[in-house]
């Protein structure tokens, strides 16, 4: 009998997807060319943003965004030492560009309900020194976006949205992604779509995407509204190699950008098709006979369409003391499970390097989040009654490890 598996992502790739892939390697360009640009183009006005640049994933969006920041030629440059609040419950590199850039960040807790940002502590974070949030959008949902904004507003800081695991989603009707000064996407392999790495950054300021532009590439100006005053005044200089600042080579493929876009354009069918997914995993479980409050959901503001990247459970207290076993247990029978996130990132081996100094009973949700909470995929496929009856079935043995 062949072994059971549910994955954190399955079928990834249509024939199409396939077929573009393998036509653009025959073309044989393979650099950023006509489809990035074109994608690029379309990702932003389906967005709702005014400019929108891809990259090669969603880590080096975030790593531009936090950048462009500190970079010479913004308009508003972040000095050493400026403060970036960031929640606790967070992936890493939402983090590392922060500390890469000579930035501080400022933890904050979470909602339990929710796994994002809690509001009321965020405020109580802000300072003299604060300049900026970096919001992360978790497991496609968000925090009350109209209270942020009013926040943000008030005391006059920039908004950096990671919405790697949200794409599509949004509060009160406006995408995730667009409230900020930058957002930032993933096309990583179990995410909304795919294209197997890839990701995109989107903003609305001219200056500030020409600077992303040139982050994305070296440091150079070529393509940019800078390049005309750089030529001029460098002129004994080769035009097309004037770096004019720091720099990256963080592009995409157009092999990814082809697969991604071609993606994009049923991305409102693979969202529905995980809304889908998760009611009927959910009720099966609430309506099994052996259901028995075992694991708990999250709360979804009214505002919020969201946008699931997999389906996340709190373990009852009653079975957490079996987590492990029973974590294992389901990795034994085929079924991929993985952390919110990364947990309470103050945690992580890593954080310690930088010796961030805070109060454990100062982030207790973020605690209970990673102690009790796991999340399984959600696949882009209906899923099938022999599936969700094993899953369940399998997902119910927690009660068999008291």
């Amino acid at each position: 009998m062949k072994k059971f598996k549910y994955k954190l992502l399955s079928n990834a790739f249509n024939k199409k997807d396939i077929d573009i892939g393998t036509k653009i390697i025959r073309s044989k360009q393979l650099t950023i060319s006509f489809i990035t640009r074109k994608f690029e183009k379309y990702f932003a006005k389906k967005i709702g943003a005014k400019y929108a640049i891809m990259t090669n994933s969603g880590s080096s969006a975030n790593l531009m965004a936090l950048s462009a920041l500190t970079n010479p030629l913004s308009k508003k440059i972040f000095k050493p030492g400026s403060e970036i609040i960031i929640p606790a419950v967070c992936w890493s590199t939402s983090l590392w560009p922060i500390l890469q850039n000579n930035l501080k960040p400022v933890f904050v807790d979470v909602e339990l309900d929710s796994f994002n940002i809690d509001l009321d502590k965020l405020k109580k974070k802000i300072n003299k020194k604060t300049k900026a949030i970096v919001l992360v959008h978790v497991l496609g949902l968000s925090t009350n976006m109209k209270k942020l904004m009013k926040i943000v507003k008030k005391n006059k800081l920039d908004l950096i949205e990671d919405t790697c695991e949200s794409l599509g989603a949004t509060y009160d009707k406006k995408k995730l992604g667009t409230y900020g000064r930058f957002g930032t996407y993933s096309f990583y392999y179990s995410h909304q779509i795919t294209s197997g790495e890839g990701g995109m950054i989107v903003c609305n300021n001219r200056n500030d995407y020409n600077i992303l532009k040139s982050l994305r590439s070296h440091g150079w100006s070529r393509d940019t509204i800078f390049h005309k005053y750089y030529k001029k005044k460098y002129s004994k200089i080769d035009h097309n190699f004037l770096f004019i600042g720091p720099g990256y080579n963080l592009r995409p493929t157009e092999i990814q950008a082809g697969i991604a876009f071609n993606q994009f354009k049923r991305l409102e069918k693979l969202i529905n098709l995980r809304k889908v997914n998760r009611s009927i995993i959910i009720n099966k479980l609430k309506n099994h006979p052996e259901w028995n409050n075992q694991f708990e959901f999250v709360k979804i503001d009214k505002l919020i369409n969201p946008s699931w990247f997999g389906l996340p459970f709190m373990i009852s207290n009653k079975y957490i003391k079996k987590k492990k076993i029973f974590l294992d247990f389901l990795s034994k029978n085929g079924i991929e499970n993985r952390p919110i996130i990364s947990g309470n990132f103050l945690n992580q081996p890593a954080s310690k390097l930088y010796n961030f100094k805070y109060n454990r009973n100062d982030f207790r949700n973020a605690n209970e989040i990673e102690k009790r909470g796991f999340f399984i995929g959600l696949h882009t496929n209906k899923i099938k009654t022999y599936e969700v009856n094993r899953l369940v079935k399998y997902l119910l043995n927690i009660g068999k490890f008291l």
